[in-house]
């Protein structure tokens, strides 16, 4: 089965009552996790994104925390694990400045964790391509913004 255009579900979701919006939506919540974590950010989360950037640090936190230490090669898998679920809930949200934040500080949170980082070249490469993804992020945010997320950038350098 060949997939739809966005433009042609989009032209069909306008003819669909509410009632039978409300069903496929439902649908789509039991189908994938990703569907219903999206569904939830949409419902319950979008109205609030300064809370949301907080829970999503708490969990950051949680995740840092757990990070086996005992060898590199887990500690590797460990925050790539926490790299993917950031990029994840960035996506959900769309905002560049919620983006910026949220990698500015898994950056952070990567630098101070005690993982040698200079010592190994993916961490060190992982390291470096987010610190190039957030400059690169941050140009098309508003100069005020910029401003302020330039300093915590610049404890990072």
């Amino acid at each position: 089965m060949k997939a739809a255009t966005v433009q042609d579900i989009k032209q069909e979701l306008t003819t669909l009552k509410h009632n039978e919006l409300l069903a496929i939506n439902l649908r789509l919540a039991r189908f994938k996790k990703e569907n219903k974590e999206l569904l939830t950010y949409i419902l319950f989360e979008a109205h609030n994104e300064p809370g949301y950037v907080e829970g999503i640090k708490r969990e950051i936190d949680e995740q840092m925390e757990s990070i086996n230490k005992s060898q590199i090669y887990f500690a590797k898998k460990s925050i790539r694990k926490i790299l993917r679920l950031v990029n994840k809930y960035t996506r959900y949200s769309s905002s560049k400045q919620t983006e910026v934040e949220l990698l500015i500080y898994f950056c952070k949170k990567l630098k101070i964790s005690g993982l040698p980082l200079h010592k190994n070249v993916a961490l060190s490469k992982l390291y470096e391509n987010q610190m190039i993804k957030v400059k690169k992020i941050m140009k098309a945010l508003h100069e005020d913004i910029q401003y302020d997320l330039n300093r915590e950038l610049e404890e990072l350098d």
